[in-house]
């Protein structure tokens, strides 16, 4: 039997997707728990201006989070750091360090959203990303400077 999904499930595939799969997992199992439906030409009819639906949707929330990271391109952070006499740090900043200073921007994110290259072990001006979207990234420039 045919189904069209109407979750992502991993074994399967992704939402949309046209399946073939046993009848019986299909009317005991899919259906039943609303995790796909027949496919029939009214379905796919309807799963296709879904489909148009959530593209536009996805690109809006794209275009947003463009704007977004264009915003934060110039946002400049700093964060003064105990050093030794060597000038170096007593450890390395951290996440929740970089947050903080963020928050002080106006930008509010988790932990989970940064993208760090090269941890800021030293001294210096480094760029840290922040996931906007699955396919945007902005970035912003930290400052480490001695207090």
């Amino acid at each position: 039997m045919e189904v069209i999904l109407s979750q992502d499930i991993a074994t399967l595939g992704k939402t949309g997707d046209i399946v073939k799969v046993k009848d019986g997992y299909a009317r005991n199992y899919l259906i039943p728990r609303l995790l796909a439906m027949a496919a029939t030409k009214e379905n796919l009819k309807t799963v296709e201006r879904q489909k148009v639906k959530m593209m536009a949707a996805y690109e809006g929330k794209k275009a947003a989070a463009a704007l977004i990271a264009e915003k934060l391109s110039k946002v400049s952070c700093t964060i003064a750091v105990e050093v030794n006499d060597q000038e170096k740090l007593y450890g390395a900043v951290s996440e929740t360090d970089i947050l903080r200073a963020l928050e002080q921007e106006g930008f509010k994110y988790e932990r989970k959203d940064l993208v760090i290259e090269k941890q800021a072990e030293e001294l210096g001006i480094f760029e840290i990303g922040v996931k906007l979207h699955p396919e945007v990234i902005g970035k912003f420039r930290l400052w480490v400077t001695k207090k």
